[in-house]
């Protein structure tokens, strides 16, 4: 992990600053945007805080998922010792961008709500359960990709192709529920839209996020982490000598 650490945040005289600065520029740029078309979010009355919520688990989501699809790559010279396998790669990825996700949201989250001065009810358990499910997902996502980068290189430029589009179905700037049928069905089976609207859900006490569905996820999460563990198990030794 510390190793992790000083490759990826020890390089910029920002280190851990720009971690923070990336979303905060993402959030108030969508905010801009947005409040020179209308007069307030789909949720709530602050743009900041609507925005946040979607962002900032967005972001753990794939910030964990694709630092663990190149765990092997980085982590290569290091494997060649017994005493380092493929699962220490994937676990200090993992463990590393979840705590610094974390980091980012007790930041900004606060700031938000104290800097706009907004009145809100929070429920901890629906937003640390939101996260859970997002590090799930990219644990999962981030694993199976770490075997398929490293033996179809080709697969690459097509996850980037198809991650594209993710930003905007995922209820990141529009929320679930004001999307029209039959779309919105098509949306539930993106599992990312359910941490989201879980994130929003201990955000905004009045919002029910009925749609979210913690067993999907979790059943996603786990076939994707199981399967990319057992290819990974298979085939390690083939990827790290090739």
């Amino acid at each position: 992990m510390l190793r992790e650490m000083s490759a990826t945040y020890g390089r910029s005289s920002l280190g851990y600053l720009w971690a923070i600065l990336e979303p905060v520029a993402g959030i108030f740029l969508l905010t801009f945007v947005f409040s020179l078309a209308f007069r307030s979010p789909s949720l709530g009355t602050s743009f900041p805080l609507f925005f946040a919520t979607g962002i900032l688990p967005f972001m753990a989501y794939m910030d964990v998922s694709n630092k663990m699809s190149v765990a092997l790559r980085y982590s290569k010279q290091l494997l060649f010792y017994p005493g380092v396998t493929y699962t220490d790669a994937l676990i200090a990825r993992f463990l590393l961008n979840a705590i610094t996700s974390i980091m980012i949201a007790v930041i900004l989250l606060p700031l938000i709500i104290i800097f706009y001065d907004l009145n809100v009810i929070i429920d901890m358990k629906a937003i640390a359960w939101g996260y859970m499910l997002a590090f799930a997902l990219g644990a999962g996502i981030g694993t199976l990709n770490c075997f398929l980068l490293s033996v179809l290189p080709i697969w690459e430029r097509a996850w980037a192709v198809l991650n594209r589009p993710l930003f905007l179905v995922s209820g990141v700037i529009v929320l679930f529920d004001t999307v029209p049928l039959p779309y919105r069905d098509w949306m539930w089976w993106n599992p990312l839209t359910h941490p989201i609207g879980l994130v929003r859900k201990g955000i905004y006490s009045t919002y029910d996020a009925t749609y979210v569905s913690s067993v999907y996820v979790l059943a996603v999460s786990g076939v994707t982490l199981a399967l990319g563990l057992l290819l990974l198990r298979r085939y390690h030794r083939d990827i790290i000598n090739f």
